[in-house]
């Protein structure tokens, strides 16, 4: 569901107040908001967001050109790839840069005659969202200028074609003329916007690429691609499955997840202390996500808390939760009742039901006293640390929220005391 965005006025507010106003000229007039907005062939000389820090201010202009290169605005000898890699790193390691680049991509998408400039710009957009978020200020105003081009591709067309005749008049003598590019290539402006808005409201959540490798190469290309070709982390269910019917068309669950689960087992998790409580190293998680994105799974894993957490991230991140949001108030009502409690799991759609109960069945694993006494993870302990994965609460209260999560914890409880879950042994 997409929120309604900041107004118009609102974004002109914003802008007002937090824009570095721009001069040009002998006389040093002040450059126009909407020019400031507006797509730029030349370099600046400051930032374009008001700052004091004074790295910010040289990183600033510097990155402009990045934008521009990785645009085709500006010639470099580097390849997109690397161009895209310095700009996401600077940004990724100084958290002040993050609202200057975006502000500087929307700045260089309006008004863009060039539509292949105008493509990779937004491209450039997307691969950052993967890596970072939006201030929690600039929030609002990059979600506003994204939802205003979710469906726009007649009137971009329609600009690009008025600013062209309005530039051809203006210069009819001059040779030197920016080349001209009306023709749609590639991917339609509205496709990278839609797929903008919904990462955005993802990485607002998450805070985007978490530890301490700088982003790569591979990590590059992996977030290009899934502007095209989804993730297998983000998705809904059903998407999955049909992306995976080529591969595996007799598969009945998401071959991320037993494929992820088996790893668990196949590494001793069920005999490790603290499996799902210790979180495996950030960048070996990073990494195999990479992997299992290509449908692969490395053969020298070794530590059997990362394919654990990264089990548990691809439960968190499912587009709806493995218990949708409708059955979420039949759940917490029936946290005490076991009867009542597996009843709610037979009233899921038949996907949901059996990832839930391939879930419930491998816990039940780790269940066992005599894998207890080993990982020191009971049921209960089990319990709290998926039931935030499985079930959403929608409320802002944070009393709501406290309330809530015991109760979550005491639902999944039931399901893997009393939730007969034998029939999914041997299914895949």
């Amino acid at each position: 569901t997409l929120r309604k965005p900041i107004s118009q006025s609102s974004m002109a507010d914003w802008a007002s107040k937090n824009l570095n106003m721009h001069t040009q000229g002998i006389f040093r007039r002040r450059i126009s908001i909407s020019n400031m907005l507006s797509w730029n062939g030349g370099s600046i000389k400051k930032p374009m967001l008001i700052t004091s820090n004074r790295a910010i201010k040289k990183e600033a202009c510097e990155m402009f050109k990045l934008v521009q290169s990785y645009m085709g605005d500006r010639q470099t000898r580097m390849d997109r790839n690397h161009v895209a890699l310095v700009t996401v790193t600077k940004c990724w390691s100084m958290q002040g840069l993050r609202d200057e680049l975006y502000i500087q991509l929307i700045r260089q998408t309006t008004d863009n005659t060039c539509y292949r400039s105008l493509a990779w710009g937004w491209e450039l957009m997307a691969i950052s969202l993967a890596f970072f978020s939006p201030s929690p200020k600039f929030q609002s105003y990059l979600e506003g200028y994204i939802y205003r081009h979710l469906d726009s591709d007649e009137n971009i067309a329609q600009r690009i074609k008025e600013l062209v005749d309005l530039k051809n008049k203006k210069n009819s003598k001059s040779r030197k003329k920016r080349k001209q590019n009306t023709e749609e290539e590639g991917l339609p402006i509205s496709t990278y916007a839609k797929y903008c808005y919904r990462k955005l409201q993802k990485v607002a959540v998450t805070g985007g690429k978490k530890g301490l490798r700088k982003p790569t190469i591979e990590e590059i290309t992996h977030a290009r691609n899934a502007i095209v070709t989804p993730s297998l982390f983000g998705s809904s269910l059903e998407e999955i499955m049909l992306r995976q019917q080529d591969m595996y068309p007799g598969h009945k669950l998401p071959w991320v997840q037993t494929q992820l689960s088996q790893q668990v087992l196949a590494l001793g998790g069920e005999q490790t202390e603290g499996i799902f409580r210790i979180p495996g190293d950030i960048d070996e998680v990073n990494a195999l996500k990479l992997q299992v994105d290509q449908w692969r799974i490395p053969s020298g894993l070794s530590d059997p808390n990362i394919p654990a957490s990264l089990l548990k991230l691809w439960y968190r991140e499912l587009e709806e939760p493995v218990i949708p949001q409708q059955f979420y108030r039949e759940c917490i009502s029936n946290y005490e009742n076991p009867d009542a409690a597996v009843a709610v799991v037979q009233l899921l759609p038949e996907l949901n039901r059996l990832v839930l109960c391939y879930l419930i069945h491998f816990l039940q694993i780790f269940a066992q006293p005599s894998n207890v006494g080993r990982t020191k993870m009971d049921v209960n302990n089990l319990a709290m640390v998926m039931a935030p994965n499985c079930l959403r609460c929608q409320s802002d209260d944070p009393r709501i929220i406290f309330e809530n999560t015991r109760k979550e914890m005491s639902f999944l409880r039931m399901l893997i005391v009393h939730l007969d879950t034998s029939f999914i042994k041997g299914l895949v």
